[in-house]
């Protein structure tokens, strides 16, 4: 267990606020080729915290994509007073010489949004291996936020579908007792749209429905954000989610953010294209903001960042919903 108090943390937040982190916890998960480990991070201090289950994306390093990742996220969203909960999918390259010829290999498409649910099974046994944790857990209080094909896990946690690749039916795999979505440049819509070298890579892209896709959830794009390896649609791609989805819905558009935006999977990571540690804690902010104001709607938070953006100089991002 590690405590850390960020200068990023004082940039973004005001106060630094020291943060615990905890890992691996590990579950033992029937049928799962592998036990499921998550790492915890959590404030210090305070009660009734809601729950930020975070999943990863498939980017070249192998670590980052695991609950080793996502720190500079991951930190400053505890430190905001949200419990983060990482877990290494199957689909991590650090597990992907073990399960190369499993069935679902390399991208677990289905087995990912599924160990968000496992999570949410045992939650009440992840919040007391943890220590300091115990009792301090709001489990009303349960948010998803998953970047790149994390977003498309979290996408289908909050009501989006998918058709099987293997057999054509429709899959749903919403999860009910998430209350909101952040995406973090998350896949858009598929079909003739899918037309890069890697979108024969991703069966399960090319079905994605966004009509049932009903939870609250804030779409988080790049506006340098061009995936051409899937689509030469242009950083638009990464909105769908934003304009094909039914309200209540919110777009963030980070100027000047590309893939990473600013370097959200890890500190100093070579995959980052766009390292901004400012871009970071301002996404951090806003994100934060967005879900304080949807649990307490009593809570200005997402208003005031609103405002902030509205009247700044030099805003680092605009917001639109319907």
């Amino acid at each position: 267990m590690t405590a850390s108090t960020d200068t990023d943390t004082a940039a973004g937040f005001g106060s630094p606020a020291p943060v615990l982190s905890y890992s691996p916890v590990v579950l033992s998960v029937p049928g799962r080729p592998v036990d499921l480990q998550v790492r915890v991070s959590a404030p210090a201090t305070g009660t009734a915290l809601p729950v930020i289950l975070l999943s990863h994306g498939h980017g070249g390093s192998h670590n980052l994509s695991s609950l080793n990742g996502y720190a500079p996220l991951a930190n400053l969203w505890a430190a905001a007073g949200f419990v983060v909960i990482q877990p290494t999918h199957l689909s991590s390259r650090t597990l992907s010489h073990q399960l190369a010829d499993t069935p679902g290999a390399p991208f677990f498409w289905r087995s990912r949004a599924q160990d968000m649910s496992h999570i949410l099974d045992r939650l009440d046994e992840i919040e007391k291996s943890v220590p300091q944790l115990a009792g301090r857990i709001d489990h009303d209080k349960i948010a998803v936020a998953g970047h790149s094909l994390g977003g498309h896990t979290a996408s289908l946690l909050l009501g989006a579908r998918s058709a099987d690749p293997d057999t054509g039916e429709e899959v749903n795999l919403t999860e009910p007792r998430i209350k909101a979505g952040v995406l973090l440049a998350a896949p858009g819509r598929g079909g003739d749209i899918l037309n890069g070298p890697m979108a024969e890579m991703v069966p399960f892209f090319h079905t994605t429905d966004f009509s049932t896709m009903t939870t609250p959830t804030l779409v988080v794009a790049g506006d340098h954000d061009d995936s051409r390896h899937f689509t030469d649609a242009g950083p638009d791609w990464h909105t769908d989610p934003y304009h094909l989805a039914p309200a209540p819905k919110t777009l963030l558009t980070l100027f000047g953010a590309e893939h990473l935006l600013g370097g959200i999977s890890g500190y100093d990571a070579d995959e980052t294209t766009d390292e901004n540690p400012a871009r970071v804690a301002a996404l951090a902010h806003l994100t934060s903001a967005y879900l304080h104001t949807h649990f307490q709607p009593a809570d200005h938070a997402w208003q005031t960042a609103c405002e902030a953006l509205a009247t700044g100089a030099d805003p680092a991002a605009r917001v639109e919903s319907k």
